[in-house]
């Protein structure tokens, strides 16, 4: 575990907001004395905070609505008392039509369509992901899987994209998906609470970033490298241009190099290789490869991520 780190976590605690994920959060936390008032109100409502063994601070903050549908108000406080965090989490639940039903899910934030990325800490994405998936298997939630989720953001209704860009700690989104059903399982919600403070349990491996290009929105290729460790070494998945939003972001056009080089750049320590996935477009495939070549790193095929130790440059990186 590192130590003297410091996290926050965004958790809407409304009682009548859609959704149960956060409240339940929320209420799990309290019911295991996990949390303690801190010295902090944001918004008009008391922050929440628990110290580790290890001198990390968690602050958990209460809010009236989940905190991306209204950065325009909660930005300034976010930066005031929250701006010198390592790591930043909103926890929420996932829906979609043709989504996954039982998933614990993380995702990096970001607006694909007009190239905007935020901040991200592969290594504390890992650990949070490593974290839901040991309180998975405890809790025996054989139904779920802890998955990635492509990089998008749900402020996109309702405020600019650009205001990703004013909160300088990494983001990510925590979730609980993808029906009612999910979202009221109080296991998996327990799984969620616990795993928050475990986003600095360090298993010490070597993370490699990977920008992860293509695929669907929960491309299981991507998430599967996640728990992908070799001799030491492991990948770090962050953010991940999903096919969709490649094509409704004209990635193509004279833009898309731009808007894939902000991706890697908002990646913590850069990049080392590039990921993409086969079935893309060779338009698609002419943009990795530039981008391999602007940051001179290897492209690989997403099928190379399941044998990493035949991956030669690896060792090189």
């Amino acid at each position: 575990m590192v130590s003297g780190k410091k996290a926050v976590y965004y958790i809407c605690n409304e009682e009548e907001r859609k959704g149960l994920v956060s409240r339940m959060v929320w209420e799990i936390l309290n019911e295991k004395g996990m949390i303690a008032p801190s010295d902090i109100t944001f918004d008009g409502r008391k922050v929440m905070m628990h110290k580790d063994e290890g001198e990390n601070i968690y602050y958990f903050v209460p809010t009236e609505v989940p905190v991306c549908l209204n950065y325009v108000k909660y930005l300034p406080e976010m930066n005031k008392y929250f701006g010198d965090c390592d790591v930043a989490g909103m926890v929420t639940w996932h829906e979609g039509g043709s989504a996954p039903p039982k998933v614990l899910t993380v995702h990096s934030i970001g607006d694909v369509n007009s190239g905007i990325y935020g901040p991200i800490n592969p290594k504390y994405m890992r650990n949070l992901l490593l974290g839901l998936e040991r309180n998975r298997r405890e809790l025996k939630l054989d139904e779920y899987k802890v998955v990635t989720e492509a990089t998008h953001w749900s402020g996109t209704t309702e405020s600019s994209p650009q205001l990703i860009l004013q909160y300088p700690v990494p983001m990510m989104d925590i979730e609980v998906g993808s029906i009612e059903e999910s979202w009221a399982d109080r296991t998996a919600c327990t799984a969620l609470a616990n795993a928050l403070t475990e986003v600095f349990n360090d298993d010490e491996k070597n993370i490699h970033n990977v920008l992860c290009v293509g695929g669907v929105h929960f491309d299981p290729n991507f998430a599967e490298a996640v728990f992908a460790d070799w001799d030491g070494e492991a990948f770090g998945v962050s953010h991940i241009i999903a096919n969709q939003w490649l094509v409704s972001g004209e990635y193509e056009g004279e833009n898309g190099l731009a808007f894939a080089s902000n991706a890697a750049e908002a990646i913590k320590d850069g990049i080392e290789m590039i990921a993409f996935h086969d079935k893309m477009k060779g338009c698609y495939k002419n943009l990795v490869r530039s981008l391999g070549e602007k940051y001179n790193v290897p492209i690989l095929k997403h099928q190379r991520l399941r044998n990493p130790k035949d991956i030669e440059l690896l060792s090189k990186l």
